[in-house]
């Protein structure tokens, strides 16, 4: 019987536009000083937990570059990370919640301007999971043998939807502005290949598993329709331009009364991964779990308690108060950064976990460290 064919991550790179905003200079970026909006604010990053982020804006609150641009950085920076060219990839998978065009798809536009060869495309849409849908459709066809070397990039460029401008007439209140001042702007990319790199470590993907529970829940998280369900004549798509943004079409919403449901839910997927043996708490040595707010991480750790009372929350990382929550981008961010300090060593197991509240769907990754082959079984 032949070995199984296994897919490794060699290359990692992620870009943070401009220098980092403290949540004091997000008014300057965003606008939002009447007293309503100013409280909700406050409300929101106490809870969150984020000090600093990344916006795509000049001081003045215009844009500064596209979202193709973020990831084509992003990517770049994977690319030189594992000293290889645009040239020598066969396959470009993107991940991102809202391109900067309606067409062309956004791997498309992406690989126009990162140049390189021929290459198969994918554009995952969605919200923050579609990056590990991208990693996944990656992962499938590395280990098929279609293609040696895949990108993977995960881009987010939410502010120019944040700005007052898009807040104009629109009440204030929790489900149109949670995200306001939650979201910003980056992006993360990795290179997966067929074979470890040849002189460091590599990440082994074990697995990614993506699992929707739309059949169960309304939707969460959107954006472009009048009301919290989609009905004909009442998308943007049918109203002018005018009228879907004077009636707040175009604004991101929450519905946050549903998010302690989220956290639940996403706590019952990872004791499934538990219960059919994918995970063995016992043997995990890292958690990169992304989360919009501290609020979300405090209640999955109470959660898995209950299941596992040892857990040992060191093993968690995550860097959404340095970084922001920049939504498919975030994971890959994370994953970066944990990688690039030194946190992994051969023979450990990281778990990557995203949950996502469009419509409520979880995606995860399973990842083991390997040394590069010619120290591979040594002590």
């Amino acid at each position: 019987m032949g070995t199984t064919a296994s897919a490794y991550l060699t290359g990692f790179g992620r870009y943070l536009p401009g220098d980092p905003v403290d949540n004091d200079g997000i008014v300057a970026r965003l606008g939002g000083e009447d007293a309503v909006t100013a409280r909700i604010r406050g409300m929101i990053l106490d809870q969150n937990g984020i000090r600093q982020r990344h916006y795509a804006l000049d001081e003045h609150g215009e844009p500064t570059e596209l979202n193709e641009e973020l990831a084509v950085k992003a990517l770049t920076a994977a690319l030189d990370d594992r000293g290889i060219r645009p040239d020598d990839l066969r396959m470009l998978a993107t991940a991102t919640t809202i391109g900067d065009v309606l067409v062309p798809g956004f791997a498309s536009m992406v690989h126009g301007r990162l140049g390189g060869g021929p290459m198969q495309l994918l554009s995952a849409s969605g919200v923050c999971a579609s990056s590990l849908q991208a990693l996944d459709a990656a992962v499938s066809k590395v280990k098929l043998g279609d293609h040696p070397r895949v990108a993977v990039v995960g881009s987010e460029l939410a502010s120019r939807s944040l700005r007052q401008r898009r807040f104009d007439g629109i009440r204030a209140g929790m489900d149109s502005h949670f995200l306001r001042w939650m979201l910003s702007d980056g992006a993360g990319a990795v290179v997966v290949e067929f074979q470890p790199h040849p002189d460091r470590p590599s990440l082994r993907v074990d697995w990614v598993r993506h699992v929707s529970l739309a059949h169960e829940h309304e939707v969460c998280m959107r954006a472009g329709m009048d009301g919290t369900e989609p009905e004909v004549g009442r998308t943007w798509q049918d109203a002018g331009i005018g009228e879907a943004e004077a009636s707040g079409m175009f604004v991101l919403r929450q519905d946050v009364s549903v998010l302690d449901d989220l956290a639940g839910a996403g706590l019952r997927q990872f004791e499934e991964l538990v219960d059919i043996g994918l995970v063995d708490v016992s043997h995990l040595d890292h958690v990169i779990c992304h989360y919009s707010t501290n609020a979300f991480r405090d209640r999955a750790f109470d959660g898995l308690r209950k299941r596992i009372p040892t857990l040992d929350t060191d093993r968690w990382f995550s860097n959404l108060e340095t970084c922001g929550n920049t939504g498919a981008a975030s994971i890959f961010i994370a994953l970066e950064e944990a990688w690039r300090t030194g946190r992994f060593a051969p023979g450990e197991t990281i778990l990557l976990a995203v949950p996502e509240s469009g419509r409520f769907s979880f995606a995860f990754a399973h990842l083991t460290v390997v040394a590069p082959p010619d120290r591979q079984g040594a002590p």
